[in-house]
């Protein structure tokens, strides 16, 4: 996996594959070697499926798309964001099924915070023009945040320090190199540089400051 590398991924185009739980099927968007564990994924459970108990010793970052996602501590329902610790675990399942976005074994070593916060949790702030944004976790330089586009927005030209890491959750994000519409991920590297606008409402899921910056 080339951190220094532009990546994009659109759930339109690429096949759900079978995971080793009956229900429960993913899409992987990253991936090393197995023996690291480190995933990004979209994940799928139909209803009435569950996950076996595990743990997760480098943590486990999830935000909820669609349905209901639950485990033994509680019920999420689409739209929460939730971080689950190093060395944490759980057995989560679902009654009506539900599609979430996950991060597996990225924390930072000393990042042992464990985050819930379901839609009514979540407080928004104006942002740069007529952006609206939801910060959701910060740590170091790594911060995740949720960020409402009205119609016909034009953000400013700009670069990732520490890269960028979008999904679309609904409307259509555009930039000079594409159009992302819902169900896109997309990753940019360490000082990447980009002018993102959309047409729609659109809202998106953004992680910066990440990447490997090693080279600089």
């Amino acid at each position: 996996m080339d951190f220094n590398e532009h990546a994009c991924c659109k759930t339109t185009d690429l096949h759900w594959e079978k995971s080793p739980a009956d229900g429960v099927s993913r899409i992987h968007l990253e991936r090393e070697a197995m023996e690291s564990g480190h995933t990004t994924s979209f994940v799928k459970f139909e209803p009435n499926s569950f996950f076996p108990q595990h743990k997760h010793p480098q943590g486990e970052e999830i935000y909820v798309l669609d349905g209901m996602f639950s485990d033994e501590n509680g019920d999420y329902p689409a739209g929460s964001y939730l971080r689950n610790p190093p060395g944490s675990q759980h057995k989560p399942f679902t009654k009506e099924g539900c599609t979430l976005f996950v991060k597996l074994e990225q924390f930072q070593p000393d990042d042992t915070e464990q985050i819930v916060l379901p839609p009514e949790a979540q407080q928004w702030s104006p942002g740069i023009g007529n952006l609206k944004v939801s910060s959701l976790h910060q740590h170091h330089t790594e911060s995740t945040a949720l960020v409402r586009w009205p119609e016909n927005e034009v953000f400013q030209p700009h670069t990732h320090w520490g890269g960028e890491e979008i999904v679309v959750i609904s409307g259509k994000f555009i930039d000079e190199f594409g159009e992302y519409p819902k169900g896109s991920w997309l990753r940019s590297p360490h000082m990447s540089k980009h002018f993102p606008r959309v047409e729609e409402e659109t809202l998106i899921l953004v992680k910066v400051g990440h990447l490997d910056v090693s080279d600089e």
